[in-house]
């Protein structure tokens, strides 16, 4: 009885979920196939409604969702639906993105800050047209909302439109001069306009020699009918509009983006598949059309904004620079280098660590290049540009990057038998390694810097440095011993920041080694130097302690 209620209970549970199985198969089978087409829209960045249909099938239709869904209205609030597309803008869904800036606009159809959110996704993803329309919603309620302008700048540029784009950089501008933003959208929608019609200063047109052909082709032109034009001579000028001039050309500017053109245009010739229809009705054959349009439309955009012969103009030009300051030196190349160097501390210092790493990156460049005549202390150069390198990449947070490049500091000032350049290069390798938690290596590096320090004051701080390495890594005799030492040069130099830093290493040593009486007097000095200094965070630390 039990085996047959149990065969019962299998071939029911069967019959039961058997459908359901195969249709999950088949939508496993649709996805895959889903995947591989998705293969080529990853390479685009250009994801919308119509090419998903055509390339990837559409996910409602894999995964069969509900029609009615989409008639339920949104169900959070209008900040979650704008934090979710902001999220999903930063890792390139842009489609999704929409949807939440869409939802978002459902519950505050004016809110200027999720147009210009939803303008951007549709510039990322080539839809120029609603870009612009998102855009100039935003502006509808306050002409002057920069966000707005700059969003509408960057619709018309997309879409060609350089000379427009200006305009709206340059009112951004007006309004906002601080930004950079605008700036950069002057810069480039300049050099887009210079590349497509070239630059006014560079053109000289004269009246000269005899003019009468062009003024008979003019009466001629006047004189003959409209009507009168070829049709298929006006086909063919309406395909050149649509069309690079050559192959060539278009595989230049659409790089991996022509196999794709290629491929839709096979599809093409599928006659099978040209007369089938979309699920709304539409013909696959104007969908693959409108693909190849659009493919076109972005190949004469590219080719206005940086034509073939522009840029290979640019990629000679800086090709030329290149191999001249390579080739010639400068004059002087000694206030050249000490120049360079001021300007790569100076942006360090102001916290443009990028800057600083490009320039020094240029300069390293240039000085590897020169002979040993040019620059006698080369060497010794090298050693200081890869220094600042180092010192911008740890600001930058790349601490492998920069330990190398402290490593050929270090090596350098070896090779070359500098103490002040090895004691730079130690300090600086020391920093790196304690930064990243290799206490061990940050205090062989900082100890072998302790006969080439020099001054009372950088002294301290070694001591100190070294100290708390050693507390770290739960040493407390070695740790409190640096921190004694410290304090001794701290006192020395009568430094009451450094009194106030020693005192509290060595009063935690002393308390982690049970000296409690010790540990006690030596955080009542450190809470005195506190309160002498009036720094309050260190006095509540201290109090809290003690």
């Amino acid at each position: 009885m039990f085996v047959l209620r149990f065969y019962l209970i299998s071939f029911g549970f069967i019959f039961e979920v058997y459908p359901k199985l195969k249709e999950s198969a088949k939508k496993l089978i649709f996805w895959d196939a889903r995947q591989t087409f998705c293969g080529v829209l990853e390479r685009w960045q250009v994801v919308n409604e119509d090419l998903c249909w055509l390339l990837g099938y559409h996910w409602d239709f894999v995964a069969n969702m509900s029609d009615n869904e989409g008639d339920q209205g949104p169900k959070s609030t209008f900040s979650t639906y704008m934090a979710e597309g902001d999220q999903l803008y930063q890792k390139g869904e842009y489609v999704k993105a929409i949807e939440s800036y869409s939802t978002a606009l459902i519950l505050q159809p004016d809110d200027k800050n999720c147009l210009v959110a939803r303008s951007k996704c549709y510039v990322k993803m080539g839809d120029s047209g609603n870009a612009l329309r998102d855009a100039e919603a935003s502006l509808k309620e306050d002409k002057e909302f920069f966000k707005g302008l700059y969003q509408k700048a960057e619709a018309l540029y997309t879409m060609g439109d350089f000379e427009f784009a200006l305009v709206f950089y340059h009112r951004g501008h007006k309004l906002r001069p601080e930004l950079q933003e605008f700036r950069l959208g002057i810069q480039k929608a300049q050099e887009a306009i210079d590349n497509s019609v070239g630059s006014p200063s560079s053109v000289k047109l004269e009246n000269k020699g005899d003019l009468s052909f062009f003024h008979k082709a003019d009466e001629v032109k006047k004189g003959r009918p409209k009507g009168l034009i070829h049709p298929l001579r006006r086909e063919m000028r309406q395909q050149n509009k649509k069309t690079p001039k050559s192959e060539k050309t278009a595989k230049q500017l659409l790089g991996e983006l022509y196999s794709d053109k290629e491929y839709l245009e096979k599809l093409l010739k599928d006659e099978d598949l040209v007369k089938g229809k979309m699920r709304d009705g539409e013909r696959l054959q104007d969908l693959i059309l409108n693909c190849i349009t659009y493919l076109d439309t972005r190949t004469e955009f590219w080719r206005q904004q940086k034509p073939i012969y522009a840029r290979e103009r640019d990629r000679k030009l800086m090709q030329q620079k290149w191999n001249k300051t390579r080739q010639n030196p400068p004059s002087d190349p000694t206030r050249f280098v000490l120049k360079s160097l001021e300007e790569i501390d100076a942006a360090l210092t102001a916290g443009n660590a990028e800057s600083s790493l490009k320039k020094a990156r240029e300069v390293l460049k240039s000085v590897q290049c020169w002979s040993e005549e040019v620059v006698p202390n080369k060497k010794e150069v090298l050693g200081n540009l890869h220094s600042c390198i180092g010192n911008a990449l740890i600001d930058l947070g790349k601490m492998d990057r920069a330990l190398d490049n402290h490593l050929k500091d270090l090596d350098l000032a070896r090779q070359c038998k500098l103490p002040e350049a090895k004691s730079r290069a130690l300090d600086n390798v020391g920093r790196v390694y304690a930064r990243i938690g290799k206490f061990p290596q940050a205090i062989d590096a900082w100890e072998e810097k302790i006969p080439l320090a020099s001054g009372g004051l950088e002294r301290t701080w070694l001591f100190h440095e070294i100290g708390r390495c050693y507390l770290e890594l739960k040493r407390h005799t070695e740790a409190r011993d640096y921190g004694v030492r410290s304090l001794a040069v701290a006192d020395e130099i009568a430094d009451e920041k450094w009194q106030l830093n020693a005192c509290v290493l060595v009063a935690q040593s002393e308390m982690k080694l049970g000296n409690f009486k010790s540990g006690v007097a030596h955080f009542e000095r450190a809470l005195d130097r506190a309160k002498v200094l009036q720094d309050d965070p260190a006095r509540d630390a201290i109090q809290k302690v003690t």
